[in-house]
């Protein structure tokens, strides 16, 4: 019995593992291994109660991705975000006022600015702007492309072309610095 249960597990975790990492492109508070072990264990219940015996791997991976999809649907349920800008204790003291007190200024930090603003004043035009802001809100390409009336594909090769004109701005900038 477990010999079978083995023969399953290694016939289908490479595939599990590309549903997994596909699952999780949009969720930064998993780990694609967590959700695959999540797999893992219902795919056991499953066999111990008898259910995998004549399915297909097909129908299999399909009940993996579905009950992750709910797993993940239940765990964003319960987790709890926390505005910046909302008091934190008695005094009115803000979560971003705490943060900012913690933050040490580096050199780094003022790199960062200093490409960000020269990116935003010299690199992008209006729309490369309008898309980056977006990403910031924690649009996906397609809620960006509805907003902008365009489709999702051409999000996709503007991001494209905003990372390309950031990485470039980046080595002059750098190289400035260094000289």
């Amino acid at each position: 019995m477990k010999n079978n249960f083995e023969r399953i597990i290694t016939r289908l975790t490479p595939t599990l593992k590309r549903i997994t990492h596909k699952l999780n492109g949009h969720f930064t508070f998993f780990n694609d291994d967590d959700l695959c072990q999540e797999a893992l264990i219902h795919l056991w219940v499953l066999f111990q109660e008898g259910k995998l015996y004549d399915k297909t791997d097909s129908y299999i991976l399909q009940g993996c991705y579905y009950h992750l999809k709910n797993y993940i649907r239940t765990s964003m349920d319960k987790v709890k975000t926390q505005s910046l800008e909302s008091p934190i204790d008695n005094d009115g003291t803000t979560l971003e006022e705490v943060v900012a007190l913690e933050k040490q200024p580096y050199e780094e930090d003022f790199i960062d600015k200093t490409l960000y603003e020269d990116v935003r004043k010299n690199g992008l035009d209006k729309r490369e702007l309008a898309i980056v802001k977006m990403c910031m809100d924690g649009l996906t390409v397609r809620e960006i492309g509805k907003n902008l009336g365009i489709s999702h594909v051409a999000v996709v090769k503007l991001r494209k072309k905003i990372g390309e004109k950031c990485r470039k701005l980046g080595r002059e900038i750098k190289r400035s610095y260094q000289n």
